[in-house]
Formats: C-alpha cells, structure tokens, sequence
C-alpha cells in the first residue's frame, strides 16, 4: 500500500464511527476490503490526475501523507483539509478540485470489514 492511500485510509478511520465509537479505536487499514483500497487509490489516482491538469503539483508544499489525508477531510467536509494548511491560491485550488471528486462514507459490513461508499 502505497503512503498516498495509507493515510486516505488512516483518516478514513479517524474520522468515521460507528454507533457507540471511532472507527479507529476498533480497526486499522487492514481491516479494509481490498475493493475499497482499490477504489481509494482509483480516487486518488483520479484527484491526482485532477491535479496534473490544473497544473498543480502539491507535492511541493506537503508530504504525500498530508495530501492523502486532506484529500479525505476535503472531500468530506470535515473541517480541515487543504484550504487550512496554509498553502494559501494552492490550497484553495485544490479544494475547490477535491469536491468534484463527490464524497466518501465508511461502513462495516457484514464480513467485518471495512468498506467506503
């Protein structure tokens, strides 16, 4: 697994929960079906080549960990993500970018793994 979807998945985790807890006080990234990994590095492929479009390259200003990790706060909504890192016009593209990527749920399913909508 590569560091890009590893911290997808890690915030994936931290920020999702079932009735009662945190999803990441119960799994890790190895409880996700592999469909999901597979489908977050698809989307993180997809906003990577979103990226390459715009003529944006994020990399110059954060670690492929904290790009993955904003890609999944910024898609959802969650209150922090690109546009608060202090990348100021970069951030903000980015953003703006991200939300045409639609939004992302986690779910347990009946196999005890992890799944993303």
């Amino acid at each position: 697994m590569n560091t890009l979807t590893k911290h997808y998945l890690i915030a994936a985790l931290w920020t999702s929960q079932n009735e009662e807890e945190f999803l990441d006080d119960i799994y890790d990234i190895y409880d996700f079906a592999e469909e999901s990994v597979e489908n977050a590095e698809k989307d993180l492929n997809k906003f990577k080549e979103l990226c390459d479009h715009g003529k944006l390259n994020p990399f110059e200003s954060m670690t492929e960990g904290q790009f993955g990790h904003d890609f999944w706060l910024t898609r959802n909504g969650h209150g922090a993500g690109f546009w608060d890192r202090g990348l100021g016009k970069l951030g903000d593209k980015l953003t703006y970018l991200c939300k045409a990527c639609g939004e992302s749920d986690c779910y347990i399913g009946d196999d005890g793994k992890v799944y993303l909508t």
